[in-house]
């Protein structure tokens, strides 16, 4: 039986992203929250509720940056070269929030820590804001010229719709990382966080409808594959009934059940997206023969090969490491000399 190297790294791509998106969703969505609360406490409570897991979660977009550029080496050139500005952006944001960490109690200072929540706070909406609003642009399309570069501008990059998904991306972040602070905190804080994610449920659920009707009204070219195959409308339908269960179990009390829900719904979009995309990886608008795809913007047979033993020796220990980190740190938190 052949083996299709392209489309298999086409599906281990996504998987790594997928997985940093459920996994660093909440850290993000943490920090997105960490100013809703100004007491010193409560915010060193948030930050420890992430401290020993959220390096590890960035590790999934390392290894999945690292998959692309070895598999798809032209699609990595093309999107950094294209989203240089938006990408430095991103990066800046992630380097912000994560020195935000481990500064932010170094001092005692009241300027000091203010500081850092700040920068902590704008570095993770900053970045769940570009990741979506770089999603959103793949969807829509970008230039790209017979050569496989990108021929716009950052300011192209900026319009409605891809700033719709970069909205949305923060309020499903937002979600995420609420109800698992619910999960990792007692107390009168867990109390608030109860308000604040019935809360980010509404506006999460809002920036759904609405993006899902701008997708079908105006990105067209999104929707032909589910129509002419039927079957993929269980996908959607799992989608659907993801969002529709987190309200539910987080309402009866069930918040280990709600985060569930909440990763299947960040799953279930990600497959949604890859459905929908499946074989481009960057779509070029205007002119869609241009698009860069799996299979004329793919490394070699020989190191798709390679790469494959490689990720199949790899991967297993990610899971193994990720598995354990949040086995060892279950439970909720409690401050120590050694917190944040």
């Amino acid at each position: 039986m052949h083996l299709d190297l392209n489309f298999t790294w086409f599906v281990l791509v996504g998987i790594l992203f997928t997985g940093y998106a459920m996994l660093d969703g909440f850290d993000l969505g943490i920090g997105a929250l960490h100013l809703f609360t100004n007491k010193d406490e409560e915010r060193r409570i948030m930050l420890n509720s992430i401290g020993p897991v959220w390096d590890g979660n960035e590790v999934w977009l390392v290894t999945g940056g690292g998959a692309l550029f070895a598999a798809f080496p032209n699609v990595y050139a093309t999107a950094f070269s294209g989203f240089y500005l938006a990408l430095f952006l991103l990066l800046a944001s992630l380097i912000f929030r994560a020195v935000a960490i481990e500064f932010r109690s170094k001092r005692p200072g009241v300027w000091w820590r203010r500081m850092w929540d700040v920068s902590f706070a704008a570095g993770s909406v900053a970045s769940s804001l570009l990741i979506g609003v770089a999603l959103g642009n793949i969807a829509w399309g970008v230039p790209v010229d017979a050569n496989g570069e990108f021929a716009g501008t950052f300011a192209g990059l900026l319009k409605p719709y891809p700033l719709l998904v970069g909205v949305t991306t923060v309020a499903l972040f937002m979600m995420h990382g609420a109800i698992y602070g619910v999960m990792k905190t007692e107390g009168e804080l867990h109390d608030k966080l109860r308000v604040w994610t019935t809360r980010c449920i509404i506006f999460f659920v809002i920036c759904a409808v609405t993006l899902t009707m701008a997708t079908l009204l105006f990105v067209p070219h999104l929707a032909p594959r589910v129509r002419e195959n039927p079957w993929l409308f269980s996908v959607v339908l799992a989608n659907m009934l993801s969002i529709a269960n987190v309200p539910r179990e987080f309402q009866h009390g069930r918040d280990r059940r709600a985060f569930l829900s909440s990763c299947g719904a960040i799953v279930t979009l990600m497959i949604l997206f890859a459905l929908n995309t499946f074989p481009n990886l960057i779509y070029s608008l205007p002119n869609p023969e241009n698009s860069l795809t799996i299979y004329n913007a793919a490394s070699s047979p020989k190191t798709l090969r390679i790469m494959l033993v490689i990720a199949c020796i790899g991967l297993p220990a990610v899971l193994a490491y990720t598995v354990s980190i949040y086995w060892i740190f279950r439970g909720k938190v409690k401050l120590d000399r050694m917190s944040y």
